[in-house]
Order: C-alpha cells, then structure tokens, then sequence
C-alpha cells in the first residue's frame, strides 16, 4: 500500500526534484504539498511549488501556504544558492495550480484527521510548520507515523561552519519536531552530499527529452553553477530529494539509532545537529539519522520519476 505523505517544503532547486519524485512514485500517496519561508520568501516558496506542479502535470493535489517567518528570529534566506526566484533560470508567471484556501498547519491538520492510518510527513524546508502544527494541535502528534526530515549534518554545515541550513533558519523549530515524541529521522548533509547531479546524471535527464525534463536540466545546470561559484564544490547535491527517496525505499540509506541535539545558544554552533554516533554521552537515542546513501539506486529512482511525470 502506498504510504500516505505530506511534502512540506520550501522550494527551491532541489525541492522541486522532491516534488517530482513524490508525486510520480506510486510508492507515495501525496495527500499534499504544503510551503514554508526557507529558500526564499513564503510568496515565492508558494508561488514556485504551484508552477512545479504546472510543469509536472501535478493536479488533485492541495498547496497551502505556512508559516512566514521562523519562531524566534528573523528570517534567512538562500536567494544566492537559488536564485531570485528560488527557481533559478526558470520563468515563473503566475501558476494555474490553485492555492488552498487554508492555512498550511491548518491543513495538515484536517488531512491527518481525514487519514484513517498515521501519516509521514516528509519536511525538507524549515521545520516551522511542523513545530506550529504541534503547539497548535498537540493531539495530531498520534496521527503522525514519523517526520522524515531533509536537516542537519554530522559533520559540517553551509549555513555557517557547523550549521546546516534547514536547521539554521529556525533552530528553535527543529528542536521542538525532535523533543516532541513523533519518531524523527534525519538526512543531513553528510548523506545528501553523496547524491550528486554530476555531468552524466544531468545528461540522462536531457536525453529524456520532456519539457519536464528540459527543466530539470536547467534547474540543476543553473545548481551546478550556483554551487561551484558559491560552496567551490563541482558537483550540486539534491538534497531533498534524499529524503522523499528514504521514503520510497528504506533501504537506500543506512541509518543510525542514535542521540541527537539542536544547538540552541552556541555562539558559532546555533542551529547545529549535535549527533552523538560514537556514543560518548549519557544522552537516550531519540532519532535515526542517515549516514549513507546508495547513489546507484537512488539516481534511477529520480530519472524515473521525470520520465513518468513527463510522459
């Protein structure tokens, strides 16, 4: 039976690959696409996820706009990473996919009261909704089966040295999704940086030869770029994709029981995942963490999903 998924996220050049893969995978029931300022600002993370679904033939799906602005700070953005847009070389007019007429958190809400079995929420954005949803709906903790989160590092950040983005923008929201009770699971940058858009991967996508597929390519063509000028790496990681995937198939990633933390008030570490692998704390495993990716299935999965959705 498909799993029945809500992708709240904040796109974005990689979260539009997450969009993809989880409305074309019948893995995945995609109840709905629900948008969080990250990226770029709640307009434009909404504005771009609704123009995906156009470019995907992505219909039946409700987009509802989230939260505007982190719990306790002002807000960060990755226009450098993403573009002014947050869909870099893309033209983005005014989507025909409709916006929802409620509020995010308040959607989830009612879809997790609907569901009649716990749902997976795949958050690769900001945890600001999810954190919202909680203190608003305490009660819906029990309808959630686990939060599968696009989040954090093991090791270093791209935030700031140890911070990674998702969990830099709203520190405060990642700790309460983690210290709530719903089961978490985090893909960091230390296993998304193992799913790579090198030249070749970019070249499978092209020879598709969709319109989905022509904007694939330019979104991760513009990526590359953005990533070697800015992090000096020669190859974009799709992060969120990671985490969608992880959904689909468990067994792409190897994972680690382990203890986990969100910095909250180190002076260089705030918004730091603090995972304790090795054991050197009294600290209770609260989370399974990604540690590594298996990049020969994982990549076919994606090519596979543009394929269908653009057929």
């Amino acid at each position: 039976m498909p799993v029945p998924v809500i992708l709240d996220c904040d796109p974005g050049v990689d979260d539009a690959l997450a969009i993809v893969l989880a409305a074309a995978d019948p893995a995945i029931d995609l109840l709905a696409i629900t948008t969080v300022a990250g990226n770029v600002g709640l307009d434009k993370t909404t504005r771009n996820a609704r123009r995906v679904c156009d470019l995907a033939g992505i219909t039946g799906v409700p987009v509802a706009a989230g939260c505007d602005r982190p719990l306790a700070q002002d807000p960060h953005i990755s226009d450098h990473t993403h573009g002014e847009s947050g869909l870099g070389p893309l033209t983005v007019g005014e989507p025909e996919t409709p916006l929802a007429g409620e509020h995010a958190v308040d959607l989830i809400h009612r879809l997790l009261g609907e569901s009649e079995t716990p749902v997976t929420i795949i958050a690769v954005g900001p945890l600001t909704n999810i954190a919202t949803l909680f203190r608003r709906y305490p009660g819906d903790r029990s309808r959630v089966a686990r939060v599968v989160i696009m989040g954090g590092s093991t090791e270093r950040g791209n935030a700031m040295p140890y911070a990674e983005f998702n969990t830099y923008a709203d520190p405060e929201a990642a700790d309460e999704v983690l210290r709530s009770g719903v089961p978490t699971v985090w893909h960091g940058l230390n296993v998304t940086y193992q799913a790579l858009a090198t030249p070749d991967i970019i070249e499978s996508i092209a020879a598709l030869g969709t319109p989905l597929a022509d904007a694939c390519v330019q979104l991760m063509t513009y990526y590359a770029e953005s990533y070697r000028t800015v992090w000096r790496v020669p190859h974009p990681p799709v992060h969120d994709a990671v985490a969608v995937a992880y959904v689909i198939d468990e067994s792409l990633i190897e994972c680690a029981h382990t203890a986990l933390r969100v910095e909250l008030r180190g002076e260089h570490t705030r918004g730091a995942t603090v995972a304790d692998l090795l054991g050197r704390t009294d600290w209770e495993p609260n989370a399974h963490v990604g540690v590594t990716l298996d990049a020969a299935r994982f990549w076919p999965l994606l090519v596979s999903a543009i394929r269908t959705l653009g057929a």
